[in-house]
This record gives C-alpha cells, sequence and structure tokens, in this order.
C-alpha cells in the first residue's frame, strides 16, 4: 500500500524531532483517521433509515435484549454509557415517532418499562442489516485472519490504553 498522509506526518517529525520515538503517531494517527471514515459512514447509512446514531443505538440496545425488546430506562442509560437526560431526551423523541412504547413498571410503581414497538422492530432490523452489510464491507480490504487479529489487538488496546 502506499503512503497515506500520516507517512507524511511521520517523515516531518522525523525531520524536525529526529530524538523522539514517533512509531506511536503512525498507529493512533490511523487508528483516529479510521474511526472518522467509519463513523461518517455508519451515519450516512442511518440517515437513509431515518435515524441519527443516537437514536439507532436506543433502538439496537432494546433489540438486542431480545423478547420482550424492553427495558427500564436506568438500565437502558447504563447499556449505551449516557446520562438519565439523555436517555429522557432520547426516547422522547423516538416514541414521537412512535418507535418506542413506554408503559408502567409493574415490578417498581416509580418506573417505567420502554419496549421497541413493531414498527421500531421493524426499522432496527431493517437498519441492522444494512449496518452489518456496511461494516462488513469497510473491512472488505482485510482477510479473514488480518480481522481476526485486528479484532483481538484491538481488544487488548482497550482493555490496556489509559490516559493519565
Amino acid at each position: 500500500m502506499g503512503d497515506d498522509r500520516v507517512d507524511l506526518i511521520l517523515e516531518q517529525w522525523a525531520r524536525e524531532r529526529p530524538d523522539l520515538d514517533h512509531s506511536p503517531l503512525a498507529i493512533v494517527g490511523r487508528l483516529a483517521r479510521a474511526t472518522r471514515q467509519i463513523e461518517d459512514a455508519l451515519r450516512v447509512n442511518q440517515r437513509r433509515f431515518g435515524l441519527t446514531p443516537d437514536e439507532f443505538d436506543v433502538l439496537a440496545t432494546l433489540r438486542r435484549e431480545g423478547v420482550p425488546f424492553e427495558m427500564n430506562p436506568c438500565d437502558l442509560g447504563e447499556s449505551m454509557l449516557i446520562s438519565s437526560g439523555t436517555v429522557t431526551h432520547r426516547l422522547d423523541k423516538l416514541e414521537k415517532r412512535g418507535l418506542v412504547a413506554r408503559r408502567p413498571d409493574p415490578g417498581d410503581r416509580r418506573s417505567v418499562l420502554v419496549s421497541l414497538t413493531p414498527e421500531g422492530r421493524e426499522l432496527q432490523d431493517t437498519a441492522m442489516a444494512s449496518h452489518v452489510e456496511l461494516e462488513a464491507r469497510l473491512l472488505g480490504g482485510l482477510s479473514d485472519r488480518q480481522r481476526s487479529d485486528l479484532a483481538r489487538l484491538l481488544k487488548r488496546l482497550s482493555a490496556t490504553a489509559v490516559a493519565d
């Protein structure tokens, strides 16, 4: 594969600061660039279904929960790593569109349960199939072995990368 923008940046730093090890830039720079490209492609794909990434996330979280595709808002927020206020805002928008419904939680009178409506489930199933297909195309330049290696390495990086 030919040079990319990161190669140029590495060459410039090697010239300007030969005293530093620039090798981390090759990885972190390319990870950041790939992340932006992937997120942009996924955002465009989600828009095809009338969804924002946040809305897609809510519907996907409920869908992967399994039958009856419902959760309380607290668990939903924990699963998506967002605050309860953010959950409420997202749910309000999706409920207005008829994609989720809220009902009192029979096990806790102070809480509600949020569930996918049939329309929400159908939309999520269609959007998810397209999402996975797009991700496969985005990784199409890698062999199965390379994909497996990359997944393993990224999992390790996620588990060990900590900023001071």
